[in-house]
């Protein structure tokens, strides 16, 4: 069944759309795909048009950055690509033997052992014959009954209106029909634990592969379960050998699935954009800067770690001496003050409405902080370094 109340984009607007975007990215650039890792940081900061847009039309952030004079150092090692490549083909060998009994071990003790799953072949041509090719391999295999492995299967999820193609590392289909998305990272598990941080990552990775199964699911006549506890297998301890844990990825899910719905339509953004704007790594540096600051960002220092055009983000940031960048919770705190400039002339009484709490609260800090220094006047001396200074404040 098709799910209702879906908005059914015209195939003239959905082909102006692509030609627009490629027209964004450059005429002779092609493509470059949006994975779950970009779209999960793209729905941690729904209000960056920027990395919208760059992202819809498929802008290589990589080049971009250093095209703008602004490299990032965003982006994984060759030697841990390689080692995480060999430790993926491990876990997969035989058939996906170790990986299936790992499934059944972690999430479906109750099922009948997996002896010999199936692997079915989900190769086609281009991106849409992929996508129907595992969209036809799960029907198959839920009516079928037995334990399936699909080998990097490929799901499309609609982003700001704008198609993505998703490629998780592998999706189980159980016995019952339901399905286990599969992630495979390198980092090891020590003692049954792995580094938070690292295990958040994937859990919202995760988090979006389901959301695109999903869609899969309700297009079936039978809806199958799409499970909200993910595998996440991992080497164990300092060794090669696979071991596995089971991740809810329930509150991950719900959380990018509000943050995606947030996002302002491609098409919209770029109908805003200037006549001839391109963001071809080829244009000459101060064209391709006009072209990206014409496109409103929201910095903060979390891009740093999710986004290659963080470093020239954060230049323009502080020169423009925005709030953001000190932080998304100091900017929550501040409310209408935007702007370094405003929060200093707040604190010294020169501007600001003294009944804002925010207004109210960097006055008084700005009391006692001259108290504390032996000057009583309350004035602030040496504004932005004194701002530099204060309790919880990190530079970015």
């Amino acid at each position: 069944m098709r799910e209702p109340n879906r908005e059914r984009v015209p195939p003239a607007r959905r082909t102006g759309l692509r030609q627009r975007l490629a027209e964004l990215r450059g005429p002779e650039v092609p493509p470059q795909p949006l994975d779950a890792r970009a779209l999960a940081a793209l729905a941690a900061n729904p209000g960056c048009k920027r990395r919208a847009i760059l992202d819809g039309a498929g802008v290589n952030k990589t080049a971009l950055a250093s095209a703008l004079g602004s490299p990032s150092a965003f982006g994984q090692s060759q030697f841990a690509f390689m080692r995480g490549n060999a430790f993926e083909a491990r876990v997969k060998a035989d058939g996906g033997a170790e990986l299936l009994r790992l499934v059944h071990e972690k999430l479906d003790a109750g099922a009948v052992p997996p002896t010999a799953g199936a692997v079915p072949d989900l190769s086609a041509v281009g991106p849409e014959g992929r996508t129907a090719r595992t969209a036809l391999a799960l029907r198959e295999a839920t009516e079928a009954g037995v334990w399936t492995l699909l080998d990097h299967p490929l799901l499309a999820l609609d982003v700001a209106g704008s198609p993505a193609f998703l490629e998780p590392d592998a999706v189980v289909v159980h016995p019952d029909g339901s399905w286990t998305v599969v992630e495979i990272k390198s980092f090891p598990m020590l003692d049954g634990s792995a580094d938070a941080a690292k295990v958040g990552a994937a859990a919202r990775q995760a988090a979006v592969y389901v959301l695109a199964l999903e869609r899969v699911a309700a297009r079936l006549d039978a809806t199958p379960e799409v499970r909200h506890t993910v595998l996440l297998v991992c080497p164990k301890d300092f060794s090669n050998l696979p071991t596995a844990s089971a991740v809810d990825v329930r509150k991950q899910r719900s959380v990018t699935r509000r943050q995606l719905d947030r996002l302002t339509r491609i098409e919209d953004i770029a109908d805003l954009l200037p006549e001839g704007t391109c963001f071809s790594p080829d244009l000459p540096t101060a064209d391709l800067t006009a072209a990206v600051e014409s496109v409103p960002a929201t910095y903060a220092p979390e891009c740093l770690s999710a986004c290659e055009l963080a470093f020239h983000c954060r230049d323009h940031s502080r020169a423009e001496g925005a709030v953001t960048s000190l932080g998304r919770s100091l900017r929550a705190e501040l409310g209408g003050l935007t702007t370094i400039t405003d929060v200093l002339s707040a604190a010294r009484g020169e501007t600001g409405d003294p009944t804002d709490p925010a207004v109210a609260a960097l006055r008084r800090a700005a009391r006692l902080r001259a108290e504390a220094l032996g000057d009583r006047t309350g004035s602030l001396i040496g504004g932005e370094q004194q701002l530099a200074e204060a309790p919880g404040h990190t530079a970015c």
